[in-house]
């Protein structure tokens, strides 16, 4: 079969489509024939050292642990069923599936990833434990539509459980053009949350278009944005970007307010006054990917087609390498989809 093969640390130049050895289900497992499959940030360079190295703090390799190579990436995946290994009903074959992309720990907690810690989607076919596959053959979306969900939609929901997001309250998404603020917007607005989205000019009329009550630009001061548009305070921030916005943002939160943090892209350390949390009741709450329940929920709403996921473009898997162009350049909103 075909797959886009990882061969070392590094970008697109580390990358090789080619042939490599059919899968075959051992025990407990089922193989997946992908229909589509969706790139995120792990996809398109991988790096020495899980959370950076002293040339570069920043860079991250994958999710937390080591990564053995070759490796074939891409955690979101669509696609249906076309065999199971021993111990596995089969029932399930024939059936279109979304693929649960996260390792768990005891308590449930995300500790790795298809496409880092195992081999993943951007390939023709893929081997996955028979608990991560979830039936959705009625579900009104595409497979392209469904292929965006599993990562940046996952996180989404954990970040919306985290904190309690509930109907009419106002909240703070920063980010909001990239593939976890995209779905925040959407999955926000399905519960009735008054969203105030943060972005650029640019991609304002798309994450408008996404459900966002109110778009401001990142450019000008955020601290008096949110203060023309939450005149009462915030009931929650839906953060992705991290240090810039902690600062400006914070004194406009209402008692008893939530900040849900899973990136942080534009800095990781911060300045915090504890006072404005502790004499307020504000809750920090850091949220990583999402929980196998919080994944439920996420097949809920796909099985319903209460979001349509936004499709930036779509490639075929040969032309992987001109979708990761296309993704460096930051310029798309939604997702970016891979084809076998």
């Amino acid at each position: 079969m075909k797959a886009a093969v990882l061969t070392r640390f590094g970008g697109p130049e580390a990358l090789e489509v080619r042939d490599v050895p059919d899968p075959a289900p051992g025990a407990g497992q089922v193989l997946v024939r992908v229909t589509a499959a969706a790139m995120n940030n792990t996809d398109i360079w991988t790096r020495e050292g899980a959370y950076g190295t002293a040339e570069d703090p920043d860079a991250r390799a994958g999710w937390r642990g080591p990564i053995d190579f070759p490796r074939i990436q891409g955690g979101d995946i669509a696609g249906v069923v076309e065999a199971v290994g021993d111990g596995v009903d089969s029932s399930p074959i024939g059936r279109r599936v979304l693929v649960d992309p996260a390792f768990y720990d005891a308590r449930n907690h995300p500790v790795g990833l298809l496409g880092s810690e195992a081999d993943g989607g951007f390939a023709e076919r893929v081997l996955v434990e028979s608990s991560r596959v979830h039936d959705v053959s009625d579900s009104p979306l595409s497979d392209e539509e469904l292929a965006c969900l599993p990562v940046a939609y996952g996180t989404a929901m954990g970040m919306l459980e985290r904190g309690g997001i509930g109907p009419g309250e106002t909240v703070l998404i920063t980010g909001a053009s990239g593939g976890v603020g995209i779905a925040l917007v959407q999955l926000a607005r399905a519960r009735g949350a008054h969203v105030i989205a943060l972005t650029t000019e640019a991609k304002s009329d798309r994450v408008a278009a996404a459900g966002a009550a109110v778009t401001v630009d990142r450019h000008r001061p955020i601290g008096d944005a949110v203060h023309e548009h939450a005149r009462g305070g915030l009931d929650a921030v839906l953060d992705v970007v991290g240090a810039p916005v902690l600062a400006e943002v914070l004194p406009h939160l209402r008692d008893g307010a939530r900040w849900v943090i899973a990136g942080a892209i534009g800095g990781h350390t911060v300045p915090l006054d504890l006072r404005r949390l502790y004499l307020h009741n504000i809750a920090i709450i850091g949220s990583s990917m999402h929980t196998p329940h919080h994944f439920d929920l996420l097949v809920a709403e796909a099985r319903h087609g209460t979001i349509r996921p936004p499709i930036a473009a779509a490639y075929d898997l040969a032309d992987i390498h001109r979708a990761q162009q296309e993704f460096g350049t930051r310029r798309h909103v939604g997702k970016i989809v891979v084809r076998p």
